[in-house]
């Protein structure tokens, strides 16, 4: 259950990068995401890599979500699975980003920081 919880905060903050309203980002490219926990029951760290191409982010375990990136880099995403939820922010810049995301799992809550970098 730890694990379906840190994959769908993990998409959540993952979604921040899709941006349906312009045909190629700044952000297209392969990125490594690194998920920590810092406070809940979740695992302490989650990492894995994605895709992005023309502003929309390509992973195979994405589920309901939403999720931008504005053209300053400003993220926000959220992502909603059954009896779990979790919603990130932060900003990327051409190779990195970094944020923080919070969320529960039944009735734990659980919270922490994201990096992101390009490869």
């Amino acid at each position: 259950m730890r694990n379906l919880f840190t994959s769908a905060v993990a998409a959540g903050c993952l979604v921040a990068f899709i941006s349906a309203a312009q045909a190629r980002s700044a952000y297209d490219g392969s990125w490594d995401l690194l998920f920590v926990t810092q406070r809940g029951a979740c695992d302490p760290t989650y990492n894995f890599s994605v895709n992005i191409t023309e502003g929309v982010v390509t992973h195979p375990n994405l589920v309901k979500f939403r999720g931008k990136v504005a053209r300053s880099g400003v993220v926000r995403a959220s992502v909603t699975v059954p009896d779990k939820y979790a919603a990130g922010s932060g900003r990327l810049s051409s190779n990195s980003g970094r944020g923080t995301w919070s969320g529960y799992s039944g009735g734990a809550r659980c919270s922490g920081y994201w990096t992101a970098r390009r490869t």
